[in-house]
């Protein structure tokens, strides 16, 4: 998928008022942008914003008290070359940190090849650390899954499904149990570093659940506050299938535990068989119950495995 676009501009607004910077330089390069080469090939959000350095090109490049230092305090010659080479970085965007001054020479040449400088009185570490989560976020592989994603017990879970088994009402139930909506019907997963996926709500969807029969519900208007969440981590799956599908595709009891691929992760994966008389709800917090187990180390099928080959080397009758 081709990483969203993130201009100098676009970035100046989004925290003009959190990191209170000023426009310095090169203002006629506002659209001027994060190379998407590099974006593809970054390996973390470090890749797209540090510190000064020379060995890192097309990221922004933030300047502190030291690299202030290391600009100015030198030959003439040595701090013309020096900020010169910075140059041959492309940066999308130079930020000056720690309420140093821009030198007249560092000014000069972002105007000459229109690189867009922002000055900032916050320290050079927080700025970084700001823009990584932001630009971590924003450039994260992402995708849109059919579901109803939730906050049960604690853990992000997906409910999925074949259609007309009742997930948005399974949704409804669960939050009258004191569980919470993240996203009905349509839900944005984004893999925000190597092991982790983060899910919400579009905004048109924004705290709504659909259930036929009555339509559409605002679950934070009904229920409150506290019965929706703006965004959880994708940690379960729960799949409901009906009994020819689970009776055909799945086995009673899974020799290992299943997951499913979501955008390059292994996410853990239950499969429920809805029936007629099943209290689907309870099955489901079991089912995280479970898994919060399971991710605490605690294999309840393992351990009867275990159990199972002591009793046969044994020579008891079960």
């Amino acid at each position: 998928m081709k990483p969203n676009v993130v201009s100098a501009d676009v970035l100046f607004e989004e925290f003009r008022t959190s990191l209170r910077w000023e426009w310095l330089a090169g203002l006629g390069a506002s659209e001027r942008r994060f190379d998407e080469v590099a974006v593809r090939s970054a390996r973390s959000s470090a890749d797209l914003v540090g510190y000064l350095n020379y060995i890192h090109p097309y990221r922004a490049q933030v300047l502190g008290e030291r690299e202030i230092a290391y600009l100015t305090n030198s030959t003439t010659e040595d701090c013309r070359r020096r900020i010169a080479r910075i140059v041959t970085l492309e940066p999308p965007v130079l930020v000056l940190a720690d309420g140093q001054g821009a030198p007249d020479e560092l000014l000069s040449m972002c105007e000459r090849a229109h690189i867009p400088m922002f000055s900032t009185k916050e320290s050079a570490a927080f700025v970084i650390d700001v823009l990584r989560a932001y630009l971590s976020k924003h450039f994260a592989d992402r995708t849109t899954m059919h579901g109803v994603f939730m906050d049960i017990l604690g853990m992000g879970v997906l409910i999925t499904g074949e259609s007309g088994l009742g997930k948005s009402e399974l949704g409804l139930e669960l939050i009258t149990r004191g569980n919470g909506l993240v996203a009905d019907d349509a839900v944005d997963l984004y893999r925000i570093n190597q092991t982790t996926i983060e899910g919400k709500c579009p905004d048109l969807l924004q705290n709504l659940l659909e259930v036929r029969g009555i339509g559409l519900l605002d679950i934070r208007a009904i229920f409150g506050e506290t019965a929706v969440r703006r965004k959880m981590r994708l940690k379960l799956i729960v799949h409901l299938v009906r009994k020819e599908t689970m009776e055909r595709d799945y086995d009673r009891l899974p020799a290992a535990p299943l997951t499913q691929d979501v955008l390059g992760i292994p996410v853990m994966k239950v499969v429920i068989q809805v029936v007629a008389g099943r209290n689907i709800a309870v099955l489901v917090e079991a089912a995280v119950r479970n898994t919060i187990l399971q991710l605490r180390g605690i294999d309840t099928y393992q351990e009867f495995v275990d159990r199972h080959r002591k009793a046969m080397a044994s020579g008891r009758e079960f």
